[in-house]
């Protein structure tokens, strides 16, 4: 076991474990610690506790100090000169006449490297960009090209369902998502149905999955053979949620399937949720 505080770099992102070095601090408070991109601001997202060994990257890092008044006054200093940057770069996007989309800019604390974060539909040779930007900043220039879905996390909006994206709300990182999970919930494989601003699948998929996997365990699927008080029969259509399923009896096939619930039947022999390769390939876009 060992102690340790979570600290998160942006508002609704990834925590970082740090070792507290005896300070005992609070959610919100704001520290100066060392990553891999140097020193930096964070804020303290989960306090001080004990966890396993297993669930650390070592070498744990210490922390260096809690943030005073003059660091705070450094970072938002930061935040300041991110906005006249943000407008400078695209400024300079323009006159280079590149195919690419700033989404944002981030300045270490210590004001050593400026990240650009971008968007491209392609590979952008940013070469002369990035000598024309040092030659503005005099610093350290850093162009990073990231997906559609860190775009969302970093811009934010509202999803289909009138929410903030959870993305940028509350989501510190992606979940996968897959076609398999949609086709599993009963939902419509239609791209507008299940994607999101993003154009990838809607995270949201992975929030009930646990549950559709649980009742797929125990609800006899489409095709499945099954053993009923009337007799056996097919299971033609089902409802996981309700329970109830549709069976088309041997003894009877030119009658209309008839509904039992899935407690009253027994189950002689399953069958399997597949997505087809036609499918897949029609979804393959907005998927990952």
């Amino acid at each position: 076991m060992a102690e340790v505080i979570g600290v998160r770099f942006k508002e609704v992102g990834k925590v970082y474990y740090f070792d507290p070095d005896g300070h005992v601090l609070k959610k919100g408070n704001r520290v100066i610690v060392e990553t891999v991109r140097g020193v930096e601001c964070g804020e303290v997202a989960m306090d001080n506790r004990e966890i396993d060994d297993e669930q650390i990257v070592k070498p744990l890092k210490k922390l260096i100090r809690i943030a005073d008044e003059k660091d705070i006054e450094q970072f938002l200093a930061n935040k300041a000169k991110e906005k006249d940057a943000f407008a400078i770069c695209q400024q300079k996007i323009a006159n280079h006449g590149l195919d690419m989309k700033l989404v944002d800019v981030e300045y270490t604390f210590d004001g050593g490297k400026v990240l650009f974060y971008f968007t491209a539909d392609g590979r952008v040779d940013f070469r002369e960009l990035v000598k024309d930007l040092a030659g503005v900043f005099k610093t350290r220039i850093e162009l990073r090209q990231i997906g559609v879905r860190d775009e969302s996390k970093m811009l934010g909006g509202l999803g289909i369902c009138g929410r903030p994206f959870c993305c940028s709300s509350f989501l510190g990182e992606f979940q996968p998502v897959s076609i398999k999970m949609a086709k599993e919930q009963g939902l419509s494989l239609n791209p507008t149905k299940i994607s999101g601003a993003c154009g990838r699948l809607m995270c949201c998929l992975k929030y009930e999955q646990n549950a559709y996997e649980h009742l797929l365990k125990i609800t006899p699927k489409p095709g499945a053979i099954v053993e009923t008080n009337e007799g056996a029969g097919t299971v033609t259509d089902f409802s996981l949620l309700t329970g109830k399923l549709k069976v088309q009896l041997h003894n009877n096939p030119d009658a209309q399937p008839k509904v039992f619930d899935r407690k009253e039947v027994k189950l002689v022999k399953d069958a399997r949720i597949k997505v087809a390769k036609e499918e897949i390939e029609a979804l393959k876009d907005i998927e990952g």
